[in-house]
C-alpha cells in the first residue's frame, strides 16, 4: 500500500493559508504638520505656510470622507507646481499616493509615490517609509521583481539595523517568484531575530517557512516546522497534518500517536480528517479502529455516503474478522454501483457466515450486473453457495461455468468432480432409506 498521506495534500492547504500574508503597517502618508515640523530639524527647504496650508485642506477633505474635494485641492496646488521647491513637490504627491492608497487604486498610488522619492531633497524618514511603502503596495499589486528592487533601494538610504517586516517582504517576494532558496534565507532570518528576544514569532512566517520546505521537497524540516507550530499554536489542522507528514516520511508510530491525541482533543473534524486517521489505524494493523472511525465519520455526515467509502468500511470489517458488521456497507456500497463488484464480495463474506441462500441471491445480482474483475470467482462462489443448499445440479452448472475460466478451472474441475461424489452419496442414502 502507499504511505498515509502524501504531501501534495497538503501543497494546496499550504498555499491557501500562506496567499500573501499580510503587509506589515504601511505608511503611505505623513501627516501635514509633522511635516512642516521637520523642515525646522532637517537640511531640506522649507515648507511654506502657504503650501502647507494647502496640503493640510486637502488631507481634511480626504480624512472627512470627500475624496473628490481632496484630490482636487490637490489638482489646485499642482498647477502651481512650477513655484514649488522639490520638499514641497514631495508632500504633495505624498497625499495624492495616500488617497490613491485608501482608494485601493493601487497602481496610481505606486505613481505617486515614485513621485515623492524622485525628489532629491526630502527627509531621509520620508524617504525611508515611502520606498518601503512602495515595496508593500508593489506586493499588494502583485509585482514581485519590484518588491525586490524598491527593498534593495530602501536598503541603500537605511543606516539602521533592519527589522523583521523588511526580510519577511523580502521573503514574501521571493516565494512568490518561485526563488525559494532566497525566500527560506530571509524567513529564516525573521524567525530567529524575534526567537533571539525570545518572543513568538508570526504564525504566518512558520507558514511561510514550511511552505518553502514543502516546495524544496525537504518534507523532515517540514516536519520540524509543524512541531514547533503544533507546540506554539496548538491548532487542529497542525495537529493533523502533522500526523500526515509523519507518515509521508516513514514514521508510523508517531503519525499514530499524534492523530490519536488529536482525535482525543476533539480535532478530528474533517473528511481528511476522518480518512487519514482511519487508514492510520489500518496500516498499523488496527482494522477495527479503522473501521469505526470511517463509519463515525459517515454517520456524522462528515464522510459521503458513497459506494467507495463504505467499501472501504465493510473491508476494514473483513480484515478486523467482523463480517457480519461488514454486511450492511457492502449491501449500501452495491445498491448504488452499477456493476456488481461489490455484490460478489457480499456473496463472499455470505459464504463466510454460512448464509448460503442469501450469497446464491448476492452471487446471481453479481453476474447480472457484470463488470466484474473475475466473472470466475464468482461462478465459484455460487457453485459453493448451491452445494451447502444440497442444489447439486445447480452448483455442477455453476462449477462448469467457472470451468471455462483459465485462472479457476482446475478448482472448479475438482469442485466438480467433489460435488458429483457428494450427490451420488445423497441419491445412494435416499434410495436406502426407501
Amino acid at each position: 500500500m502507499k504511505k498515509i498521506v502524501k504531501v501534495s495534500i497538503y501543497a494546496a492547504a499550504f498555499s491557501a493559508m500562506l496567499a500573501v500574508p499580510p503587509m506589515v503597517s504601511l505608511i503611505p502618508g505623513v501627516d501635514v504638520a509633522t511635516a512642516h515640523a521637520e523642515t525646522k530639524t532637517k537640511r531640506v527647504p522649507a515648507l511654506r505656510e502657504k503650501v502647507y496650508s494647502q496640503l493640510a485642506r486637502a488631507q481634511k477633505l480626504a480624512d472627512d470622507g470627500d475624496v473628490k474635494g481632496g484630490l482636487e485641492a490637490l489638482d489646485s496646488v499642482k498647477e502651481r507646481m512650477g513655484s514649488m521647491n522639490a520638499y514641497e513637490i514631495a508632500m504633495m504627491y505624498n497625499f495624492y499616493g495616500f488617497i490613491y492608497y485608501n482608494q485601493n487604486q493601487l497602481p496610481k498610488a505606486i505613481e505617486a509615490f515614485e513621485q515623492v522619492i524622485a525628489q532629491d531633497a526630502i527627509p531621509e524618514t520620508l524617504a525611508l517609509s515611502t520606498t518601503f511603502s512602495l515595496a508593500q503596495l508593489a506586493m499588494a499589486n502583485e509585482q514581485y521583481e519590484k518588491v525586490i528592487d524598491y527593498l534593495n533601494d530602501w536598503d541603500k538610504i537605511n543606516t539602521k539595523p533592519k527589522a523583521d517586516n523588511y526580510y519577511v517582504l523580502k521573503s514574501q517576494a521571493f516565494y512568490q517568484m518561485k526563488d525559494y532558496k532566497n525566500a527560506l534565507e530571509n524567513i529564516e532570518i525573521a524567525i530567529n531575530l524575534t526567537e533571539a528576544k525570545n518572543e513568538i514569532p508570526n504564525e504566518n512566517w512558520l507558514v511561510l517557512q514550511r511552505a518553502l520546505y514543502y516546495s524544496m521537497n525537504q518534507p523532515a524540516k517540514v516536519v520540524t516546522v509543524l512541531e514547533k507550530m503544533v507546540k506554539l499554536y496548538n491548532k487542529p489542522v497542525y495537529w493533523v497534518q502533522l500526523g500526515g507528514m509523519y507518515g509521508e516520511v516513514g514514521e508510523e508510530k508517531k503519525q499514530l500517536a499524534i492523530l490519536e491525541s488529536a482525535k482525543q482533543q476533539g480535532f478530528i473534524k474533517t473528511k481528511s480528517d476522518f480518512q487519514q486517521l482511519a487508514q492510520a489505524y489500518l496500516m498499523s494493523g488496527l482494522p477495527f479502529k479503522s473501521a469505526s472511525t470511517y463509519s463515525k465519520g459517515l454517520k456524522e455526515g462528515v464522510i459521503e455516503n458513497s459506494a467507495k467509502n463504505n467499501a472501504f468500511i465493510a473491508e476494514a470489517f473483513v480484515q478486523a474478522k467482523e463480517d457480519q458488521k461488514a454486511v450492511p456497507y457492502f449491501i449500501a456500497a452495491a445498491k448504488v454501483t452499477d456493476n456488481g463488484k461489490y455484490d460478489q464480495r457480499l456473496a463472499e463474506v455470505y459464504i463466510g457466515l454460512e448464509k448460503y441462500e442469501l450469497a446464491a441471491d448476492a452471487t446471481r445480482a453479481a453476474l447480472e450486473k457484470g463488470g466484474l474483475d473475475s466473472e470466475s470467482n464468482a461462478y465459484v462462489a455460487l457453485g459453493m453457495a448451491q452445494y451447502n443448499l444440497q442444489n447439486f445440479d445447480a452448483s455442477i452448472l455453476a462449477f462448469e461455468q467457472a470451468e471455462k475460466h483459465k485462472r479457476s478451472q482446475r478448482l472448479a474441475q475438482q469442485w466438480i468432480k467433489y460435488v458429483k461424489s457428494e450427490k451420488l452419496h445423497a441419491e445412494t442414502l435416499r434410495t436406502a432409506l426407501l
